[in-house]
């Protein structure tokens, strides 16, 4: 008897936890279960081969909005090649729906739904032929029958930390995905986390010690899926302060948290953590006061704002705040605003996402009600609304677009600074710039970096041509900051008359020098505009770079007047 747990993750980066967690559980049945993961970049018939190859006898597939897809056409074939393998789904893109899944694939031998390695490991020894029939295991729905009984929840500390099973040859390049909570204590209705009702943690010491191997490991980063990690003061600071503790210098730990309700215990935690130990995401979502009563989100934006400056002021901790377009009464400007809000708390990223109505959701629930029309297909996503026309989805998605080329990337930071000013306000900019990609016909998939810098200095020149001086070096200096050029970029200064001196200060191989008659390492648009007396030289050390954002480290050489200028080596 062999069991098969499939994952299909969105990028091999990503692992899947579930199917490890389920295995883990299934202790008495370990021997017998094999995991295989894929990713929704490979091609769909060699992920039918492989499963083939395999020859299980059960294959359990790990269900999400990213691969049900994929799942469902391997659903339809592989009962033409393995007619005798029971095949079962789980996870949350399943559990909502089950009868109508079954029904839409008659091979299915059942569902599991909802919570699920006690659930696995009875199906686990069913399969093993340890007794029993399918109807006495709770949370399964089966062909015919419908629902068994509901599971009841588990202590998180039963859960096996199967990472020191696999240890590093797992985790080696990819995302370390860590869970120490479930549940959430809010219930956003567009959202499934909080309605299990109520949230279960995994002990301290449990914790701890996991984190601690870890860091032994040295893993590059770890992920926390707690939906709320902060949601338990005790549990939050006890973390934190164990990581403070034993930084390994290397590893980073990223949180999910709602930034309102952080004490300032919390935030005197974080202000002391090495740079790039911990990043935080916080949902803000929007600061229309209607659409967060609507949605049932229990914020105080201003508490949030305060929380988010008083962490960026340390200049320590990488911020990831997150907004949603099509939210119920978020119209067009009242997005507007709330992007301008986000953009003024300078976030190190901003994901600008697009609401989806997730099976099981009080916002799909009331589609209808607020006339969103959405995609039939996972994930899901918003086509229209009552107050948002598709037309507006479309703009916003371009918009969204060259957030991530230009803001997210980090890689255009003092440009940015100087050019978002000269609109009357930064959403108007990247609405401005994703028109000018449009009507020049440029491609954003575009994989040339230089290709997104020259398009910035087009645009830039176009819409504030009296400082195309300034535009000039400040774009220079941002690709400098980030590479060693093999090729001095098209749009760059002249540098003919500095050659000599240039190549006589480049102290090393790995760094690069440049000169500039601006202040362009500045990020204030006022420090920036004021032209030097005299040029300045800059060298770009790529040895040592900024843990938040990698940028080179500078150090910058004044000159006298005159000096340098066709001078020879």
């Amino acid at each position: 008897m062999k069991i098969l747990l499939a994952a299909i993750n969105a990028k091999y980066i990503h692992s899947n936890p579930a199917v490890y967690s389920l295995r883990a559980y299934a202790a008495d049945a370990k021997e017998r279960i094999e995991i295989a993961e894929y990713t929704i970049n490979h091609r769909t018939d060699a992920i039918l081969e492989d499963l083939y190859r395999r020859g299980a006898d059960v294959i359990a597939f790990s269900c999400y909005i990213w691969n049900i897809g994929i799942v469902g056409t391997l659903l339809d074939e592989l009962p033409k090649l393995m007619p005798e393998t029971a095949l079962w789904l789980g996870g949350p893109e399943v559990s909502y729906d089950a009868p109508q899944i079954l029904r839409a694939y008659p091979a299915l031998s059942g569902i599991m739904v909802g919570e699920g390695e006690e659930t696995f490991r009875e199906l686990a020894e069913y399969y093993c032929g340890r007794g029993g029939t399918l109807s006495k295991i709770a949370g399964l729905c089966l062909p015919g029958e419908g629902f068994t009984a509901r599971q009841k929840p588990l202590s998180l500390d039963d859960i096996p930390f199967w990472y020191r099973e696999y240890g590093s040859p797992l985790f080696a390049h990819r995302i370390v995905y860590y869970e120490s909570s479930r549940g959430c204590p809010y219930t956003c209705s567009y959202c499934l986390s909080g309605e299990a009702g109520g949230v279960r943690l995994r002990s301290l010491e449990k914790v701890c010690g996991e984190l601690q191997f870890f860091l032994d490991q040295r893993a590059a980063q770890v992920k926390f899926v707690d939906r709320t990690f902060n949601c338990n003061r005790e549990h939050t600071r006890g973390i934190w302060t164990y990581l403070l503790e034993h930084d390994n210098g290397v590893t980073n730990f990223h949180f999910e948290v709602t930034a309102d309700i952080l004490t300032d215990e919390e935030l005197e935690l974080l202000g002391r953590m090495r740079p790039g130990l911990v990043q935080l995401e916080i949902g803000v979502q929007s600061v229309n006061a209607a659409t967060l009563r609507e949605i049932r989100r229990r914020v105080d934006t201003e508490k949030l704002k305060a929380a988010v400056s008083r962490i960026r002021a340390k200049g320590n901790v990488h911020i990831h705040l997150d907004l949603i377009a099509g939210l119920p009464y978020e119209d067009y400007d009242s997005f507007v605003s709330s992007f301008c809000a986000v953009y003024a708390m300078r976030p190190d990223q901003l994901q600008l996402g697009f609401l989806k109505l997730l099976k099981g959701s009080r916002m799909r629930e009331r589609a209808r009600e607020y006339g969103i029309a959405y995609r039939s297909g996972a994930p899901y996503e918003i086509l229209c609304s009552k107050w948002l026309s598709y037309a507006q989805i479309c703009r916003l998605k371009r918009i969204e677009e060259m957030v991530e080329i230009y803001y997210n990337s980090r890689q255009f930071v003092h440009t940015l600074a100087a050019l978002v000013p000269r609109f009357a306000n930064p959403f108007r900019m990247y609405e401005a710039l994703a028109d000018y990609w449009e009507e020049t016909g440029r491609q954003a998939g575009s994989p040339s970096r230089a290709y997104r810098y020259e398009a910035l200095f087009a645009f830039a020149c176009r819409a504030d041509g009296e400082r195309m001086p300034l535009y000039r070096e400040l774009l220079t200096y941002d690709m400098y900051l980030r590479e060693k050029c093999k090729s001095r970029p098209a749009f760059a200064r002249d540098l003919t008359p500095y050659r000599g001196i240039l190549r006589k200060r480049s102290r090393e191989k790995k760094e690069h020098a440049d000169i500039f008659t601006y202040p362009v390492w500045e990020t204030e648009p006022e420090k920036l505009e004021k032209k030097l007396s005299v040029p300045v030289m800059v060298h770009f050390c790529y040895e040592k770079r900024n843990a938040l954002d990698h940028a080179a480290e500078t150090a910058v050489e004044e000159m006298d007047e005159g000096e340098g200028v066709g001078e020879t080596e």
